[in-house]
This record gives structure tokens, C-alpha cells and sequence, in this order.
């Protein structure tokens, strides 16, 4: 029994490392989970047109192509059943580039960068990097134009922030390393003398094109960024750099995620907050409605909800902030009744995983977590309490997601801060307040928050995708059995 427990550990954890080094960004962790969705049978749906939808089948959509939505609708569901949904976010701190990104100072080539989110920058000094995100292309067939996105990642690296020589600055050990986020973290593409000889000639070249009589200018991207880098662009995703219109890319460590450790008991990653989490529920939902069979005696709404823009505070059009939620909960309980009534009762009947990273016990940092809250790997989901209202916890929603623990034998950790720190937050609060859905915060332990690396246990990977597949096959049944507003 052992055995097979450690091989299932293995392959969860496994399948997570494939799907996070296939996603460097929100834009590829989105498309990741299209892939993953559209093989176990789910039906792309578009929030511009009409849905109709059916008891008994799955669907998606996407925002922005860097959040997405999967819901599978119970067989025995009616208009004004509820909604168990488990919410995650697919971005992470990093460096994005500049609207203007080219940069030259003493013969090299740098490449100007917005810092995204709340990282530790320091870490990613000295790192092999490239870039990925997405481009808009223009396209040009039988006379007509249009314009697409399109996902590109060049594999190799490409770009290094180099540290100073401690011969430089002597003082870096005793005072600490303090980093200018304006002036010192632009990362180096090449020398001035090297891009030069190695001009690109061809099939990339910028070119002025005739556009309805009148002369433009296509190759204007080029003043913006170097040269060199568009030309890798266009010839990674096979256009013309006068074909590119516009961009949104990030820097990206090149050092693939893996499990490690003498113990083979951590994963080492880039984006484990909060891709582990978008993985565990995506996968959860996945495997939780493989089959007609699993909907039949489920008269709610399954659904995952991995949202962008979470690290900067997720008022956007694609965010938690946004109404992209309760458009979905709207939109899927009028595509069965018209009564605008059910959606409050739907609401009320419905509850919220709001599932982030959870910070874990350092072992040489122990005076940042008081005694009775000091979450351990390996030691299951970390329920998240706050006061104050940073997380949206409280003791009915807590008890509810423990209780699907206790029956499968799932350990659980309850975590507070200390009262002389300050605390994060997540998309719970925000959803609770925003949709008026009863929540619970939890995540799995992790270390290394925030740094280009980070690190969490490969049992855990398995307990948060058992616990949240449990959650899924379980809950209408549960939450009948609980009176609270009566």
C-alpha cells in the first residue's frame, strides 16, 4: 500500500511539473488548461455569444486568454442550485517588459522590464532567462487583413541580469543586497559590436508597405525594442517582424521545474504560487467529471476559476475583481430558467475554494510564525484565519472543507499570522465580497514565496489535488446537512 501511495505522490506531482513547465505565462497556463479540458471532453464556449447549455455536460471560456473558467453542470441540476467552485490565479511576480524596452548603455544591449507583482528581485540576479507571452500578428490573405494572438517561448536563454563583483561592492555581505529596481535589474541581451555583425537579413527584415495609398512605416516596433529580439520573435513564431503589431512579454527563468531532494520529497519551481494550486483543481475537476456517470446524482454546478492579474491586486477586466465571476453564475443559471430571482438563491447555496499557497515553516527563519500556527510540508492544506477579513474563512466554511478531510483521512493546518506582521490576501475576500459566495482560504504549504524558485513537497501536491477531487464529488451532499440561516 505504501508503494502505490509514493507512486501516485510521483505521478500528481509528476503531471504538475509538465504542466508548469509548459507554462511560463498566464497566457500558456491558459492554454495548457484548454488542451487539458478539450481531451477530457469539455465544449469551448464564448462569453460573446448566446450559451445553450445542458444538465449533464462541461464547458469553458476564457477571458483575455490569461483567465479561464471550466464548469461541468449536474445532471440533477435546476436554475437557483448551487455553485462549488474552486478559485486560483495563473500569474506570478516577474519582470514584463516595457512598452518600450530598448535600452543601450555602455555598448550593450539591455532590455528595459516593469516589475509585476511583489517578487524578490534579488533572486533573479544571475539567473539564465528568455522571454514568452504573446504576440499580435497582423495577417494578410486574398487582400484582406486581420489580426491574431499568438503564444510564443524561446527556449533558449537569451538574457542575464549580471550581479557586481564583491570587489565592487564590499559592503554587500554586512549591509545586505539592496536592489535599484530602475536601474540595476535590466537584463542583458548581447553587446553593441556582437548585435551588430549578427544583423539578421532575410525574410525578418523591416520593409515599408503601401496601406490604402498611403506609406507607413512597419518597421516603427523596431524603435521601440531591439532589433535583435524582434527578429528572434518572428522567427519563432514564423511571421515578418513588420508583421508583429504589438506585444505583451516577460522574462522567464530557463531552468525546468523538478522533484528533488535526497528524500526525491520536494518539487523545485518557478510559479508554484499559484500555478500548483490552477493545476491541483483543474486536475481535480477534471478527473471529478470524467464520465457521465460522475454527474448523475449531482444537482449543482462544478466549476474552476483560474483568474489573472491576483499578484497586483486583481482589479482588471480579467481579475476576481471583475464580474467575470458572477457573469458565469448568471449567465449558467438563466441558460435554464430566465427568473432573475434564482441567482441570489443560487448565491446563497453556493461555496468557494479560494485556493493559494500558503506559507510554510522556515527552519531558520522560526520566530515569523507563532507556535500554535506554523504549517509544515507535508503536512496537508493550510486552512487560512484572519480577523480582519485578508482571508474570508470563517468557522462554518472552515468546517466544511475539514469535514471532507476527516472522512478520506486527509491531513489539514490551520494558519494565522502574527499579530506584530502584516498580512496577504488572495482572491477570497474579494470574490466573498464582490459575489456574496460563502468561502474558505486555504493552500498548500510552500517556501521561497515570491523568489524566481520555490520549493514545496511532493505529498502535498497529492493531498491539495485528493482533498479538492473530494471536495467536488462531495459537497451538495455535505452542505445539506448543515443549517446555519434557518
Amino acid at each position: 500500500m505504501a508503494d502505490n501511495n509514493k507512486k501516485q505522490e510521483y505521478c500528481v506531482a509528476s503531471d504538475l511539473i509538465d504542466f508548469i513547465n509548459t507554462s511560463p505565462t498566464a497566457f500558456h497556463a491558459v492554454e495548457e488548461a484548454k488542451r487539458r479540458l478539450r481531451n477530457a471532453g469539455y465544449e469551448q464556449i464564448s462569453e460573446r455569444q448566446d450559451w445553450e447549455l445542458e444538465a449533464g455536460k462541461r464547458y469553458f471560456f476564457t477571458r483575455n486568454h490569461s483567465t479561464i473558467l471550466a464548469f461541468a453542470i449536474g445532471k440533477k441540476y435546476v436554475a437557483g442550485n448551487g455553485f462549488y467552485i474552486i478559485g486560483a490565479h495563473t500569474d506570478s511576480p516577474c519582470l514584463k517588459l516595457k512598452p518600450v524596452s530598448k535600452v543601450m548603455k555602455g555598448g550593450f544591449l539591455e532590455v528595459g522590464v516593469q516589475t509585476y507583482g511583489g517578487g524578490l528581485w534579488h533572486t533573479w540576479f544571475d539567473r539564465d532567462l528568455t522571454v514568452a507571452g504573446r504576440v499580435i500578428v497582423k495577417e494578410e490573405k486574398d487582400g484582406s487583413v486581420s489580426y491574431s494572438h499568438r503564444l510564443v517561448r524561446i527556449e533558449e536563454p537569451i538574457m542575464r541580469v549580471p550581479t557586481i563583483a564583491i570587489h565592487l561592492d564590499r559592503t554587500v555581505n554586512t549591509d545586505g543586497f539592496k536592489v535599484n529596481t530602475q536601474s540595476q535589474l535590466l537584463p542583458v541581451l548581447a553587446t553593441s559590436i556582437k548585435a551588430e555583425l549578427n544583423k539578421a537579413v532575410g525574410p525578418v527584415k523591416s520593409k515599408e508597405v503601401q496601406t490604402d495609398g498611403k506609406k507607413s512605416d512597419k518597421g516603427a516596433i523596431s524603435s521601440k525594442h531591439h532589433s535583435l529580439l524582434l527578429e528572434m520573435i518572428a522567427n519563432q513564431i514564423g511571421c515578418n517582424v513588420d508583421d508583429i503589431c504589438d506585444f505583451e512579454l516577460q522574462a522567464c527563468d530557463t531552468q525546468p521545474s523538478v522533484i528533488a531532494g535526497a528524500a526525491k520529497e520536494f518539487i523545485f519551481s518557478g510559479r508554484l504560487d499559484n500555478l500548483c494550486s490552477s493545476f491541483c483543481s483543474l486536475k481535480a475537476l477534471i478527473d471529478a467529471t470524467s464520465s457521465e456517470s460522475e454527474l448523475e446524482d449531482e444537482s449543482g454546478v462544478r466549476m474552476v476559476a483560474l483568474f489573472d492579474h491576483e499578484e497586483v491586486g486583481s482589479d482588471s477586466a480579467q481579475g476576481a475583481g471583475s464580474p467575470v465571476m458572477l457573469d458565469a453564475l448568471s449567465r449558467i443559471t438563466s441558460a435554464f430558467n430566465p427568473d432573475s430571482k434564482l441567482l441570489p438563491k443560487a448565491i446563497q447555496r453556493s461555496y468557494l475554494v479560494s485556493a493559494d499557497m500558503a506559507h510554510a515553516l522556515h527552519p531558520n527563519y522560526m520566530d515569523k510564525h507563532e507556535e500554535n500556527h506554523q504549517p509544515k510540508l507535508h503536512g496537508g492544506l493550510v486552512i487560512k484565519h484572519n480577523a480582519n477579513q485578508r482571508y474570508a474563512t470563517n468557522a462554518v466554511t472552515s468546517f466544511l472543507f475539514r469535514e471532507i478531510a476527516t472522512k478520506h483521512n486527509l491531513p489539514t493546518q490551520d494558519f494565522a499570522v502574527r499579530n506584530d506582521m502584516g498580512c496577504g490576501s488572495t482572491i477570497g475576500p474579494i470574490l466573498a465580497s464582490g459575489v456574496g459566495i460563502r468561502t474558505v482560504d486555504v493552500g498548500a504549504p510552500q517556501l521561497s514565496m515570491h523568489s524566481i524558485r520555490e520549493m514545496c513537497a511532493v505529498d502535498d501536491v497529492k493531498y491539495s489535488y485528493e482533498h479538492f477531487k473530494a471536495f467536488f464529488e462531495e459537497f451538495s451532499h455535505l452542505d445539506a446537512k448543515i443549517t446555519v440561516d434557518i
